[in-house]
């Protein structure tokens, strides 16, 4: 009889283990999904759904469908602890799953410790789904008064967000309606100068409001207040200040990193349970820390499949190779990207172009599944 192999979470760095569990399944082993919806949402396409380029439909896989269409099981609900003593998986819906071999692609999400007196119409970048929440909401508003949103962040995430909010509530209201963005630093700060520039270019061009160097100390219904004791009236909030891997890990007593994700060495495995797995913004590489960008997760589809192949079936497993220079591509909202590659930069409509044919071609290549 075969083992029995979990997966936690449908996010990139599964994808292609999931693309496959019929194989897993006709080499006589078991498969569970555990995932908090039937949907995956992509997060590269995640902005432009919140500007209404792209619907809902076309930016998500149907977990649950494909899982179960291959002879897998689906769960539906979120992990809370896990065992690694006994192999035991504990969800808030109060089951227990046992395994075998077991892998997490689980994500981040953007904390939340800035927030007080509430949090309605205020927004995290992560789960993608909250971005359709948001753009319902600032519909509604927009038929009500002049609305203004506040970006908190200055990096990749809430640059996109600042520019697809401006294009949805400029399309359906007035040029009246703006948008206003808080860093504490510079936007774009971990990126070339140039990037910085073509952003902060592009973002200013359209009257959206830039604020450096103006740290937010707290958010509340309404209002951003900054370490400085300025406050800001505002209607939305989008939160995009980076993101951090869930507690689990170091609430079960697993080895995690300095970021409280997953410690994993070079194969992708946990570096005290040999059975456990991970991939995605959920680990860390203690080999070389990653930024939590979903090329290193794309990466890691190949390496992860095999391997947990390989760990059920007692095999030699394969070394994972963040590899060099990755490609980078903003969706401004405004019809234009930035794209940025070893020193080129390109901007203007081919760069958004570039970036919905990637996003599509990846989109298309893993909802043939369903």
């Amino acid at each position: 009889m075969g083992s029995y192999l979990v997966l936690v979470g449908g996010g990139h760095a599964h994808m292609m283990t999931l693309s496959k569990i019929h194989e897993f399944v006709s080499r006589g082993h078991r498969v569970t999904v555990i995932g908090p919806s039937a949907y995956h949402y992509y997060s590269g396409m995640g902005p432009g759904m919140l500007s209404e380029i792209y619907t809902p439909e076309e930016i998500r896989f149907a977990t649950e469908h494909v899982v179960v269409k291959q002879g897998g099981t689906f769960v539906r609900g979120k992990v809370t602890h896990i065992d690694p003593g006994k192999r035991l998986i504990f969800s808030d819906t109060g089951q227990r799953v046992s395994y075998d071999v077991l892998s997490f692609n689980s994500g981040s999400f953007v904390p939340r410790d800035s927030i007080s007196d509430g949090d309605s119409d205020i927004y995290t970048a992560k789960p993608i789904e909250r971005l359709l929440e948001a753009q319902k909401r600032l519909l509604a508003l927009c038929n009500e008064k002049r609305v203004t949103v506040g970006v908190v962040g200055g990096g990749a995430a809430a640059v996109e967000l600042a520019g697809n909010a401006w294009r949805l509530i400029t399309r359906n209201g007035s040029e009246a309606h703006r948008v206003v963005l808080f860093t504490g630093n510079e936007i774009l700060e971990r990126f070339p100068e140039k990037v910085r520039r073509a952003g902060r270019r592009s973002l200013s061009r359209r009257g959206i409001r830039i604020h450096e160097n103006s740290t937010v100390s707290r958010v509340s219904a309404g209002e951003i207040g900054l370490r400085s004791g300025k406050t800001y009236p505002v209607d939305v909030i989008f939160l995009a200040v980076g993101v951090t891997p869930s507690e689990i890990f170091a609430r079960s007593n697993l080895p995690v990193g300095p970021d409280g994700g997953l410690n994993v060495n070079e194969f992708l495995q946990c570096t005290e349970y040999p059975k456990i797995f991970g991939g995605g913004d959920c680990i860390y590489f203690e080999p070389r820390p990653l930024e939590k960008v979903g090329v290193y997760a794309v990466r890691q589809n190949p390496v992860l499949y095999r391997n947990l192949m390989a760990s059920l079936e007692n095999g030699p497993l394969m070394p994972f190779d963040p590899g060099g220079d990755y490609l980078l591509i903003f969706n401004m909202g405004d019809g234009t990207g930035i794209f940025y590659k070893k020193g080129v930069l390109l901007g203007g409509r081919l760069a958004f172009r570039i970036k919905d044919t990637l996003d599509r071609r990846f989109m298309r290549k893993f909802q043939s599944l369903e």
